[in-house]
């Protein structure tokens, strides 16, 4: 037994040794190659929301913390967080935040359900929006929603649901961070500023004359101009009608505007948003 001791024990020294010379060099590393990290940035990054949405412009909350206590002017990108985010970094960095602009959500510029569109073929490809967008002829309107749910998987708040082929938001659960719109490979998906809890729009993209448009959906913008001679806020260009959100109020003429509309593309979005009405007749709509 004692033969056997003092033939291990140099190497149990040695092992020994060189546990200690490495954590020793492990040690004086630690504290050379140590960052100093900003209380402040420490602190930015706590009153973010912690989710990595990348609304902001940067990679995660992280570098949206380190970038906005370098640079103040970057307060306010924090879309989820909203207001009370913005104020909670302007304390941190010793700075009087003024209240923002109203909130940004997203409105789906498109309102056809699967029974309002006519398909050219059956897809079967990838179920995926921007797949089927590279498809010439997955659906009539090359304008419309895919219903693909690109936008649904894209959001992390559970915001967004494919219903009857169409993408619907719930802004109940929606933060504005933008994900969806970036999503949507069509477009259709667009931040708009709500200045009230719903929002009129023209909920469709297309481009096409009213006699095509009319061919393939229901529900599109047929480029008429009843809505703009209703309301100076309504403007016609390329055959869509469009509306003017950041000068949007409810009043008298935007709501005729959105009666008078012969195929219903004129709709409130928000929170407790009224269904769309049904479209009006081609003969109804020719007499108007």
């Amino acid at each position: 037994m004692m033969e056997w001791i003092q033939q291990i024990w140099p190497a149990a020294l040695l092992a020994v040794g060189l546990a200690s010379l490495f954590a020793l060099i492990l040690l004086i590393a630690s504290i050379k190659l140590h960052v100093q990290v900003d209380s402040k940035v420490e602190q930015v990054h706590k009153a973010l929301p912690g989710i990595d949405c990348g609304a902001c412009g940067f990679a995660g909350c992280a570098s949206y913390a380190k970038a906005v206590v370098a640079n103040p002017e970057l307060i306010g990108r924090c879309t989820p967080g909203g207001a009370d985010v913005s104020a909670a970094i302007g304390q941190i960095l010793n700075l009087q935040i003024s209240s923002g602009g109203a909130p940004q959500r997203p409105i789906v510029h498109c309102r056809a359900r699967r029974e309002d569109k006519l398909f050219y073929a059956e897809y079967s490809g990838i179920e995926s929006c921007t797949s089927a967008n590279a498809q010439p002829d997955v659906q009539a309107c090359h304008f419309g929603c895919l219903g693909f749910g690109d936008c649904v998987r894209a959001c992390k708040f559970d915001a967004l649901h494919i219903v009857d082929g169409l993408s619907t938001v719930d802004y109940h659960r929606c933060t504005g961070c933008g994900a969806c719109a970036k999503a949507c490979p069509r477009n259709l998906i667009r931040m708009v500023p709500f200045t009230h809890e719903n929002m009129m729009t023209v909920a469709c993209s297309s481009r096409e004359n009213g006699k095509t448009t009319r061919s393939f959906c229901q529900v599109g913008c047929i480029g008429c101009g009843i809505c703009s001679k209703q309301s100076e806020l309504f403007t016609v260009s390329d055959n869509l009608a469009t509306l003017d959100y950041a000068a949007y109020t409810p009043s008298e003429a935007t709501q005729r505007a959105m009666d008078k509309c012969p195929t219903g593309v004129i709709v409130y979005r928000g929170k407790t948003a009224p269904p769309p009405r049904q479209p009006k007749s081609t003969a109804s709509a020719s007499a108007t």
